[in-house]
């Protein structure tokens, strides 16, 4: 009997995970680092890198399957993602992503996922720990804050261009890590002063980003623990990545600490990567969102199901808008 389909989905999914560990080794061994003074030959790679002939041809030809390299007659160049993305010189360098996975101790393995849809686990002690190993240990915390900023920074720029914030003052950063995302808003929106809030070893990590884009002076940091501490005032409260690390009756608390802060007219803004109302996907939301449960006990949401929570919270006006990418922001208005 012969299959309905063709396997290629199947082949896909099965190799998916070696293509991404490919796109590290590259990185580690240094193609984008190389490729980012100018075109070069598979020989002239070969010689730069240290790599043998037969290695370099299979790296370089999935990095250009991936999009990330082209090839013209022979010579190898970057295309505009890695560009973007894989050189570290680039203001939106996303390559610390990929350095998670040539550690000794990656975010996501099969028996940890294979645990978090099989065990019942105690999330709210993993996530303490998690909190506690960065509050003790200012390496691991700017290492964390380091691929966190790889990861913000692009979409940090976008998502200010597509709301309004002329009428506010202050935008507090709920767990604001590196400040990506207050720098990105504070670019765009010069009468805008932040605040990032977040523990004490991440701020020290934030003022190093802060200061590089010049931004001293209208962004300050506040060490605190979110969910104990005072948070400063603000007319926004804006959480990037935080809701997804937590279950949604702590996003409902965190939703319902801003409703209490904020003043009249204050908003809430929660910029997420969103499932499809329908929640078929896309496969990428889906996959972030098991890495999330593995990770933290987390998940991702729709926006139907961010504005519903924030309905029910007691913010109105509630807008899904997308941004850049995968990513969207989920806003309310206390009235």
């Amino acid at each position: 009997m012969q299959p309905r389909t063709d396997d290629r989905l199947i082949c896909d999914l099965t190799d998916a995970a070696t293509g991404g560990f490919a796109v590290a080794v590259a990185l580690d061994v240094g193609v984008f680092r190389v490729l980012e003074s100018g075109p070069c030959t598979a020989e002239e790679l070969c010689a730069a890198l240290g790599l043998g002939a037969r290695q370099a041809e299979a790296l370089l030809i999935l990095c250009v399957a991936a999009g990330l390299l082209q090839c013209d007659g022979g010579v190898y160049a970057l295309t505009a993602v890695a560009e973007d993305y894989l050189v570290e010189t680039s203001p939106t360098y996303a390559g610390s992503l990929f350095e998670l996975w040539s550690g000794g101790d990656p975010p996501i393995s099969y028996d940890r996922l294979r645990a978090a849809v099989t065990v019942e686990a105690q999330w709210t002690h993993g996530k303490r720990t998690w909190i506690d190993a960065h509050r003790g240990d200012a390496a691991r915390a700017a290492a964390f804050t380091r691929m966190m900023h790889g990861h913000s920074m692009a979409p940090a720029l976008a998502w200010p261009r597509k709301v309004d914030l002329g009428g506010s003052r202050h935008l507090l950063d709920v767990g604001g890590g590196s400040g990506a995302h207050s720098i990105g808003a504070l670019l765009h929106w010069p009468r805008l002063s932040a605040t990032v809030l977040d523990l004490p070893s991440v701020c020290i990590a934030a003022e190093h980003y802060i200061a590089q884009y010049g931004m001293t002076r209208r962004i300050t940091t506040r060490p605190a623990d979110m969910w104990t501490d005072a948070w400063p005032e603000a007319d926004i409260h804006f959480y990037a990545d935080i809701f997804h690390n937590w279950t949604p009756e702590e996003c409902r608390s965190l939703a319902r600490q801003s409703l209490e802060r904020l003043p009249a007219n204050g908003r809430i803004i929660v910029h997420e990567m969103l499932y499809d109302d329908d929640k078929r996907g896309p496969f990428t939301v889906a996959a972030s969102s098991l890495a999330m449960l593995a990770w933290c006990g987390g998940q991702q949401f729709s926006g139907r199901e961010l504005s519903a929570l924030l309905r029910e919270c007691g913010f109105s006006d509630i807008a899904v808008v997308p941004t850049f990418g995968y990513w969207s922001v989920v806003t309310g208005t206390k009235r």
